[in-house]
């Protein structure tokens, strides 16, 4: 799938970053990100409904050409939230606790939807999804993972676009 991530560029702002952006500056935390996802099929998306509300739904992920790619059937709520409000959070499924190696992983940021045909029949090859489908790539404003540490310290690693990543430990 090379050549769609270039295609879509990298940066698109001084507050977002695609996923190979983030993976360059921070290799050993985007390894861990992948792995979490790669753990189970499906996560947790949260998006905003029209009034404001959060609206949370199952979804899989993709890791595919320096991009974070989120496919999802035609017409579907999560599909017309972020079309009218791309906002999204995202959470590695935590499968039977925390614990489990990497702890718990966020990503936070802004979904844009892909109209381009050559795009979508690249990622259509790669994943073979049901046909019809949204494709949305997206720009990261926050990784987050939390894990326990020596079974003494909560540790937070929270990762901004342009800053290295933040440590913070609590007894």
């Amino acid at each position: 799938m090379s050549g769609i991530g270039d295609r879509l560029g990298g940066m698109t702002g001084t507050t977002t970053a695609n996923w190979g952006t983030f993976a360059a500056a921070e290799p050993d935390l985007a390894a861990t990100v992948e792995r979490r996802f790669g753990a189970y099929r499906h996560h947790v998306l949260a998006t905003l409904r029209g009034d404001g509300s959060p609206r949370t739904t199952g979804l899989e992920v993709r890791f595919l050409g320096g991009e974070l790619w989120l496919g999802m059937m035609p017409d579907s709520r999560k599909a017309l939230d972020l079309r009218r409000d791309p906002r999204f959070a995202l959470q590695a499924n935590p499968g039977d606790g925390t614990g489990m190696g990497g702890g718990d992983v966020r990503i936070s940021g802004r979904a844009v939807e892909v109209e381009d045909p050559a795009v979508k029949a690249g990622y259509a090859k790669e994943v073979e999804p049901p046909e019809p489908f949204h494709l949305f790539r997206t720009e990261l404003t926050e990784i987050t993972r939390t894990f326990v540490e020596d079974d003494r310290y909560l540790v937070l690693q929270v990762w901004r676009p342009g800053r290295p990543v933040r440590v913070l430990r609590r007894a």
